[in-house]
């Protein structure tokens, strides 16, 4: 028997939603719905909910104005800064304000759509995705956003608090979204964890002091992001692995926890997409969080 089996039956990825407007209005089933579906490792799904550029907007829906180096143009509000972009002046000033009013919007949409949630959301970065994901050369494994895995974040610990992420797809021409979805969080984390080895003692500290992590990598930091690299670079399990493939439409918005759901993202080009953090206990059932998911699996607390 295969050692898929037992995950290989089919299983529901998708929450959908009617809402056509980012601030709703959203009724208490609704809500409801939106964290269960979340926090049982599902993607929110709108189908009829775009983000309509401005005239002076459309110009960047091309891949000209990338650095060509980096797969996405972000912003980062806590620093005012635009990375991976290849533009200045009147021009870029309109895409940092595309941008930033894109998370303006998703923020406004969270804040209706979870109430829960509201008051500790944290907004992260605001990324613009212009390239084409099909064949698109990646520098390693590790980078290949094509292969399924769950997000960590190599140089800026979590500590456990939670990813985040709307997406939102802007292709002019109507083409989706291709994503593939993998099997449920703690079956995954269970198939890797023997292989992730405790981190060297006071190396965690000795990183954050050079400067090579934003903050101290805790034990659950190390786990994650052994895990997304393990995943990554297992051909056997990107061959085999149970998943679900989901075309998100042109127009179209979804929501999702990337630290629980494993994704892989297979075709599909101009997509804006904005990180949130969430701490754990603000979850409705924190139990179901990938932090307390691995606690119980390994015995121990991991993001002391």
């Amino acid at each position: 028997m295969s050692s898929f089996e037992s995950t290989r039956k089919v299983f529901s990825s998708l929450e959908s939603f009617d809402a056509t407007a980012w601030d709703g209005p959203f009724t208490s089933e609704d809500r409801e719905r939106a964290v269960d579906g979340l926090e049982s490792g599902r993607v929110l799904y709108f189908k009829n909910l775009p983000f309509s550029l401005e005239a002076q907007e459309k110009i960047f829906l091309s891949t000209t104005w990338s650095d060509q180096e980096a797969k996405n143009i972000s912003f980062d509000p806590t620093e005012g800064r635009l990375r991976g972009a290849r533009i200045e002046g009147a021009d870029g000033d309109k895409l940092v304000g595309m941008m930033s009013r894109y998370a303006s919007g998703a923020r406004q949409f969270l804040h209706s759509l979870l109430p829960p949630y509201a008051s500790t959301l944290r907004l992260a970065r605001t990324s613009f995705r212009p390239h084409e994901v099909e064949g698109r050369p990646v520098q390693s494994y590790r980078k290949d956003d094509t292969r399924l895995h769950v997000d960590a974040f190599p140089s800026r610990p979590n500590r456990g608090a939670r990813i985040l992420r709307v997406f939102t797809n802007i292709h002019p021409a109507g083409k989706a979204r291709v994503w593939q979805i993998g099997e449920p969080f703690e079956a995954y984390a269970s198939r890797f964890l023997p292989t992730v080895s405790r981190p060297l003692p006071g190396l965690a500290q000795i990183e954050s002091i050079l400067g090579i992590t934003k903050g101290v990598r805790t034990p659950y930091d190390h786990i994650m992001l052994h895990l997304h690299d393990r995943t990554k670079g297992d051909a056997n399990y990107q061959r085999e692995a149970p998943r679900q493939e989901v075309a998100f439409a042109a127009g179209s918005t979804w929501v999702v926890f990337t630290d629980q759901v494993l994704h892989a993202a297979i075709s599909g080009q101009f997509v804006l997409e904005q990180t949130f953090e969430l701490p754990v206990a603000a979850q409705c059932r924190a139990e179901r969080s990938p932090l307390r998911v691995l606690e119980r699996l390994t015995g121990r607390a991991l993001a002391a």
